[in-house]
């Protein structure tokens, strides 16, 4: 049972001393049990203090990794029903479905699918996690021989290991135990043989129940013979179904702090329907709520790319915007004599920037500054984006040493700046750009002209 906010105050320190971003000690125990705070950041408490108050600052969703080392996919962890209340830990997991049941050849493809198809946006690489390898067949030799397939043709991409026959599951489980994978899955005829094996080569244990109260049932019995570390599979596999159990689960664990249901999920878009689209229709609907795995039958680059879109939409931080690094960026192979432009760092501006300057053909150094995140008009009105904070960058991040001219670009939404830009600036000619960024290309056309 999670202790209440006067029970965790009385094991605090109650030195008031604010280092942990909070006032009081008091208020610092009330975040702790509402889950908005986490122990580490009371420099204070003592060992003692630590262990008893472990259940009380655990996220109410345990986390748990899958795969080996920097490459584990991580799931669970989560302290909100919304997003905006906080933000999402960790990212749905994509898990791409093979059988001991296909041939080599649709093996060999799905896996070659599951390696190459990576996405590039806004400075990230998107891409699935995960495959999942389902016994089909009853046949121990010929499912150990496709896990340990997919284990060198994959690229450190963790492994969900599917048979409810701990005779199947166990020799591929042992072959793969390196790389830490979920198996799948304990039900109420094999937790105890499915449990032992977890045990044994420590890795990840999903837990199946016909229904929410056979699932509570299996995964108090499970934690109580020591195994922490469970992904939950309620049985649902009809849209509104496992949409309600998802729901009902994720209450449970954060509003009623349920601990029979503080763990990720898995489920199983690949089971509900065989059509490609309806599919990944169901898949979306889980990586919003609130799946921690969704396993697909296949993947394409037209159904995975909006899955990883929306996924990292959902689980980036909303009182966070994304930022590209500050820095001098190439586009097209620019030379001593090419344009030089600045822009904050706000990744949605660089990218759109960038493509414009790209689509120009004509090859320019961008120049990116720190804004913190914001835009360019956003990030003036704060001070962020000034000739005083320009000037600076400009003269230490070596762009006077890349070409021969003195010439700055400035966005226009920043032209009150080129003034004091150039007092600033006294060597550099300050030149005031487009507003809007589809205006780049006639403009750089223009710049180019004049510069014969």
């Amino acid at each position: 049972m999670a202790l209440t906010g006067i029970e965790i105050f009385k094991k605090l320190p109650k030195t008031n001393c604010g280092e942990c971003g909070v006032p009081t000690c008091l208020a610092f125990a009330m975040k702790l049990a509402a889950g908005q705070a986490e122990l580490s950041a009371c420099p204070y408490v003592s060992e003692e203090a630590k262990a008893a108050l472990e259940e009380a600052s655990a996220p109410p969703i345990r986390p748990l990794a899958i795969g080996p080392g920097d490459k584990a996919l991580k799931i669970g962890g989560e302290t909100v029903m919304f997003r905006h209340e906080k933000r999402f830990v960790n990212p749905t997991g994509i898990a791409v479905l093979i059988s001991d049941k296909m041939s080599e050849a649709e093996v060999d493809l799905r896996l070659q699918k599951l390696n190459e198809l990576k996405f590039e946006r806004v400075g990230l690489t998107l891409q699935a996690d995960l495959v999942a390898v389902k016994s089909e067949t009853g046949d121990a030799a010929k499912f150990e021989a496709l896990a340990k397939k997919a284990k060198e043709k994959l690229d450190g991409k963790g492994l969900v290991l599917m048979s409810e026959n701990p005779q199947i599951l166990g020799p591929a489980a042992k072959a793969c135990a390196d790389r830490k994978p979920l198996l799948y899955a304990a039900t109420k005829a094999n937790a105890d043989a499915l449990a032992a094996l977890a045990k044994e080569i420590s890795a990840p244990l999903a837990v199946k129940g016909g229904n929410l109260d056979e699932l509570t049932e299996l995964t108090t019995k499970l934690t109580g013979a020591g195994l922490k570390d469970l992904v939950l599979d309620s049985g649902a596999r009809t849209p509104a179904k496992i949409l309600e159990d998802q729901i009902v689960i994720r209450r449970a664990a954060l509003l009623k702090k349920f601990r029979p249901l503080g763990f990720p999920t898995i489920t199983f878009p690949c089971e509900m329907t065989t059509d490609p689209m309806k599919e990944t229709l169901l898949a979306s609907m889980l990586v919003a709520k609130y799946g921690g795995i969704v396993v697909l039958a296949d993947i394409e680059g037209h159904t995975l790319f909006p899955l990883l879109l929306e996924r990292m939409n959902i689980f980036t931080d909303p009182q966070r915007p994304m930022a590209t690094t500050q820095g001098i960026y190439e586009i097209g192979g620019p030379n001593e004599n090419s344009p030089v432009l600045i822009t904050s760092n706000f990744s949605l501006t660089y990218f759109i920037v960038s493509g414009e300057i790209e689509g120009s053909r004509i090859p320019s150094w961008l120049l990116v500054k720190d804004t913190e995140g914001l835009s360019v008009m956003t990030a003036w009105a704060a001070g962020k984006f000034g000739a005083d904070a320009i000037a600076p960058f400009v003269k230490k991040c070596g762009i006077a040493d890349k070409v021969k001219h003195r010439k700055l670009i400035i966005p226009g939404y920043a032209a009150v700046i080129s003034g004091e830009l150039e007092e600033e600036l006294p060597d550099w000619k300050i030149s005031i750009g487009p507003r809007e960024a589809g205006h780049i290309p006639a403009y750089l056309k223009m710049w180019k002209a004049e510069k014969k």
